[in-house]
């Protein structure tokens, strides 16, 4: 199948240059770093962020809910 996928100059000058020093094509090149990156991220876990929670019931009663109202309290006797 053919496409049209931009690259970066610097880029496409090295692996065409390590294409020739190697014999081969710069389509096997890519290809083979294609498969080698798809196969890399196949077996990688997904990430996950972990439970960063702690013992309690959520916010306390008397604290604001919203955003502007956190930020009141957090600069509250501080001059701003």
């Amino acid at each position: 199948m053919k496409t049209t996928i931009e690259v970066a100059d610097a880029l496409l000058e090295r692996a065409r240059s390590v294409a020739q020093r190697e014999k081969t094509t710069l389509r096997e090149l890519v290809e083979a770093g294609l498969r080698r990156e798809l196969k890399e991220r196949q077996h990688r876990a997904p990430f996950r962020l972990r439970d960063g929670s702690f013992e309690g019931k959520g916010l306390q009663p008397g604290v604001p809910s919203d955003w502007e109202g956190i930020r009141d309290l957090a600069y509250e006797g501080r001059g701003a």
